[in-house]
């Protein structure tokens, strides 16, 4: 499924009255099967822009446009950057509950849960608790629920940064092997250049608050890719160009931080 943001628009009211803009005129196509990252200096509107095609936001203005038949499948499901898991719930039982939700029976809705949960690397864990996992076992836990319902778009929202650094690359090289065997249309907020190069088809800069596309970069290194990728000196200069991008919108942004008090 293909996701088309046209000219969104995002404004925040604060207490006393004053205006915040977020976004101003985010024009983005995300073709079906393909994987964009965002990145952007943090407070750009990166998270909001995911909470709006998800529909967890409305848009001050501008749309958001779905193309292509999901079949009756939700269009999106969402992998947030905390772990969101219920901890009275096992690990199968959270896998399935957007099946619960949906109103799927228990037996089918176990078996694909059950299905989800081997595809994470996580059989054997079926009736443990989040308590009992460790955090790269969580979000595993996370990516697993949003892909049981089937979505036509995948929204992920900085879901490795919690995570100690062997840990993240050990996730990027699952999610790149899911995403290669389910092809989800993928959209993915990180602050992590070498993350975003590494899993995406191209990556989106955004400007400093309000958010809009800088510039759009395809990637050059061809899939399926590995970690051998990452010690590749045309990987360096070609994340290196993205921070060049990157850099004065993160310095502005910190400076208006320091200026008024508020978060960029």
């Amino acid at each position: 499924m293909q996701v088309r943001f046209e000219s969104v628009h995002k404004t925040y009211r604060r207490r006393d009255g004053t205006e915040v803009p977020a976004l101003a005129g985010v024009d983005l196509a995300v073709a079906s099967s393909e994987f964009v990252s965002l990145v952007g200096p943090s407070g750009c509107g990166k998270s909001t822009l995911l909470l709006i095609a998800a529909g967890l936001l409305p848009p001050t203005s501008g749309r958001v446009v779905f193309e292509g038949d999901a079949g009756g499948r939700p269009r999106t499901a969402v992998v947030f950057q905390e772990f969101a898991l219920f901890p009275w719930r096992t690990v199968l039982d959270n896998v399935a509950f957007g099946l619960e939700v949906r109103g799927v029976g228990r037996a089918e809705r176990l078996e694909r849960a059950a299905a989800l949960v081997r595809q994470v690397g996580l059989s054997g864990f079926e009736s443990r608790y989040p308590h009992e996992l460790s955090g790269g076992m969580r979000q595993r836990v996370g990516i697993a629920r949003a892909l049981c319902v089937d979505p036509a778009v995948l929204l992920m929202d900085e879901p490795l940064s919690a995570l100690d650094a062997q840990t993240r690359q050990l996730l990027q090289e699952d999610i790149l092997r899911l995403w290669e065997t389910t092809r989800k249309t993928v959209l993915y907020v990180t602050h992590n250049i070498q993350e975003a190069v590494f899993l995406s088809d191209r990556v989106v800069v955004m400007s400093r608050r309000p958010g809009r596309v800088r510039e759009v970069l395809s990637v050059p290194f061809p899939r399926p890719r590995t970690e051998a990728l990452l010690a590749d000196p045309e990987f360096g200069r070609f994340c290196h160009r993205i921070w060049s991008s990157l850099k004065e919108e993160a310095r502005a942004a910190l400076e208006e931080t320091h200026g008024d008090g508020s978060p960029a």
